[in-house]
């Protein structure tokens, strides 16, 4: 496996965050991976993510949002956050243009992916990956954060603990229902930070972000 530290231009306002790319010697396809809203790209769990996905042939581009490069606790706003996202799948094609370019995001940077290409395409992207799309804070269900989804033109996969306590399991259900492109995958017992015992999570992840991948991709051709 390849590793690159990369630093990811935003715009000339907001200025530029670390970024490091994940590539296996024969990669099937490359994705963006946005952090959530608690911890930024070097997360244990990002990395371990992103080291398993590399292992299954899925180079990856993690990067950092601003608010997390600068070591703040408030998220950044959906503007910055979705500049963020642009600059990181463009950078990403550009790295890899000869290889399928997917987006995901755990929890806030996979809502905030699905929220950026539901208004402005984002034309190298084959299909969103959500890991643990965050429908509704902890105690509030509702499906109001999931309006835009709609929108998405692109095929979305969204992987979902079922104790997950920011998507309560017959919403998340309703929602991917309504959407023709979406797919539901439950991880049982797992929650919002895909912990579930000595169960290991991210293996499920990697091997379903996988399957689905490929799935998608023969479609497309």
């Amino acid at each position: 496996m390849n590793t690159r530290a990369l630093s990811l231009k935003i715009s000339p306002t907001i200025g530029k965050v670390s970024a490091e790319c994940f590539a296996p010697e024969k990669s099937t396809c490359i994705m963006t991976l946005a952090h959530g809203a608690g911890a930024g790209m070097d997360h244990s769990f990002m990395v371990a993510l992103a080291t398993s996905l590399a292992e299954a042939g899925i180079a990856t581009l993690r990067f950092n949002f601003p608010f997390a490069e600068h070591k703040k606790i408030r998220p950044d706003s959906p503007e910055v956050a979705h500049q963020t996202i642009a600059a990181a799948i463009t950078l990403a094609h550009e790295l890899f243009p000869a290889l399928p370019l997917f987006a995901a995001g755990k929890s806030f940077g996979g809502r905030m992916t699905s929220q950026l290409m539901s208004s402005q395409a984002q034309p190298p992207v084959k299909g969103i990956v959500f890991y643990g799309f965050p429908l509704h804070p902890s105690g509030k269900p509702s499906t109001e954060r999931a309006v835009h989804l709609k929108d998405v033109k692109v095929p979305m996969l969204f992987l979902q603990g079922t104790k997950d306590a920011l998507a309560t399991l017959n919403l998340i259900e309703e929602v991917c229902a309504s959407l023709p492109k979406a797919t539901l995958k439950k991880i049982e017992g797992a929650d919002h930070m895909f912990k579930a015992g000595k169960l290991n999570t991210v293996q499920l992840l990697t091997d379903e972000t996988w399957q689905w991948t490929e799935k998608t991709l023969k479609k497309k051709s």
